[in-house]
């Protein structure tokens, strides 16, 4: 083995952070062959007694349940072409067949998402005029979005979710759908939200078509002329009749998302991992271009490079002392708290047919939860013959009062709302609070630009990465693909080969 090859050998790249991006960052790192003698070594630095970060998946008393997140989409394929990497092809599952669609409530009942709604804007007009979540004057406003003039061609500034529809679609529009919708995914305040960095395709087809809908209707047409009626879901087979998300992209794992997680953490060689390991400090030594952690204990761990896979406002404490601007530009991205409430019932003391996924509140109608999931009608699964599984969400941007109850006031404020919205009298066989303090980035206007300054100051140090939900997207295949990405740039720096 030639020089150079030994001392790649010997370098280590360090981890901070055990959640998915982490842990496909640390796969990354060490799925070269065995005999590839130059790969770095590697060592993941867990705060907590657990990796998987926000994905936890539970079993209790039949149940499975999911205090995480629950599924994530197909058409962004790093999740997906990882999954079959490491051998859970077959454990993928879809959606239910039946009953996909969403509800939104709208004077403390339900209302069926209009078939083809897409979060801002309807692709089929009929399901559009006949629904009641609009007044008449706000869906003649929404129509009117075909002729409101696109913004210039020069205007580059970031825009609100908020201003984005109010300015195409009208009030109403925001207050009772792309809010709801939107803060669903994001659990933001539309006000503040980029467009720009959450959903850009829209702007796109403002650009482009000159209108949302008339976008949305071409994209429409195209796709049931492609498939002769229809859209096509994961299985193969005819979706039609689904309003809300496009819910035959969204997959899960029959044995909940931990075993992604949990398959990663088995692919790593022995001794990678080290949970209740928390790094309180790093800094880099200019001479020998090398980083120093400081762990909790007086431990120190030296590394050749280092990949963060932390929440932003954690990479920006201990990024403090080696880059202050980049700490800086971190500790500025904002954060919101959420929860999760897991409610397991008898089927039978739940008068609503759950004939839906679930649904969304808009913050107008002044509820406690902001959504809730019908974890088992969405999912095979979830619950035992005869039950029903149903996960409510609680604080968010817009009501970070509700996160600071404890948990048996927010247990009792779920079961509130879903007395009053589904008609639920009897008490749940239990009731599970999860809780995610600050876990939640929030993608505020300017982001974009931020993120560009953050690349720049990562230009200055490539054997620095980050890697988590608050930089380029926020769900599992864009923690996925950041943190295979920033492993493969940091065996770059190290190794020089990319």
């Amino acid at each position: 083995m030639s020089a150079e090859r030994r001392a790649n050998a010997s370098k280590i790249v360090a981890v901070v952070g055990g959640g998915v991006s982490g842990l496909a960052a640390a796969y990354e790192l060490t799925r070269r062959a065995p005999h590839e003698t130059d790969a770095p070594g590697v060592v993941l630095l867990e705060a907590s007694a657990r990796t998987g970060g926000t994905i936890r998946t539970e079993r209790r008393d039949g149940f499975l349940i999911e205090a995480g997140p629950d599924s994530f989409i197909s058409d962004k394929p790093a999740a997906l072409e990882l999954i079959k990497e490491i051998g859970l092809e077959q454990n993928l599952v879809g959606t239910n067949d039946a009953h996909r669609r969403a509800f939104v409530v709208r004077g403390g009942r339900l209302r069926p998402v209009p078939e083809g709604f897409q979060l801002l804007a309807p692709s089929r007009l009929w399901p559009f005029v006949t629904t009641d979540i609009f007044s008449w004057p706000a869906k003649l406003r929404i129509a009117l979005e075909m002729f409101v003039p696109r913004r210039a061609a020069d205007d580059d500034t970031d825009e609100s979710l908020a201003a984005f529809v109010r300015r195409r679609f009208g009030r109403e529009a925001l207050e009772r759908m792309a809010q709801p919708m939107v803060g669903g995914i994001y659990t933001a305040d539309p006000e503040l939200l980029s467009l720009r960095a959450t959903m850009p395709r829209f702007i796109q087809m403002e650009r482009d078509h000159g209108s949302v809908i008339r976008a949305l209707l071409k994209a429409r047409r195209r796709a049931e002329a492609k498939e002769q009626g229809g859209s096509i879901g994961a299985n193969g087979r005819a979706a039609r009749g689904t309003s809300g998300a496009r819910y035959g992209l969204f997959l899960s794992l029959d044995a909940g998302l931990q075993l992604l997680t949990d398959r990663l953490a088995e692919r790593l060689p022995p001794g990678t991992i080290r949970a209740g390991a928390r790094v309180e400090s790093l800094t880099f030594d200019e001479a020998t271009r090398r980083w120093a952690l400081q762990l909790g204990g007086g431990e120190r761990v030296a590394a050749d490079a280092v990949c963060l896979a932390l929440p932003a406002h954690a990479s920006a404490r201990l990024l403090r002392a080696a880059d202050p601007a980049l700490a800086s530009e971190l500790e500025a991205i904002p954060y919101a708290s959420t929860a999760t409430v897991n409610l397991a019932f008898r089927r039978a003391d739940i008068p609503h047919p759950l004939d839906g996924f679930g649904f969304v509140v808009p913050h107008v109608e002044r509820r406690r939860v902001i959504a809730c999931s019908f974890s088992s009608v969405k999912f095979a699964g979830r619950a035992p013959e005869g039950h029903a599984l149903l996960r409510a969400f609680v604080g968010g941007a817009l009501q970070p009062e509700m996160f600071r109850l404890d948990d048996e006031a927010m247990r009792r404020a779920a079961l509130e709302d879903l007395r009053e919205l589904l008609g639920v009298t009897a008490p749940p066989l239990f009731a599970q609070v999860s809780r995610w303090p600050r876990s939640m980035a929030q993608y505020a206007v300017g982001h974009t630009a931020r993120m560009g300054r953050v690349r720049a100051r990562l230009e200055q140090l490539p054997s620095l990465r980050l890697a988590g939900n608050a930089y380029t997207g926020a769900g599992i295949p864009d923690c996925v693909r950041e943190g295979r990405t920033a492993a493969r740039e940091i065996l770059e720096a190290v190794t020089g080969e990319p």
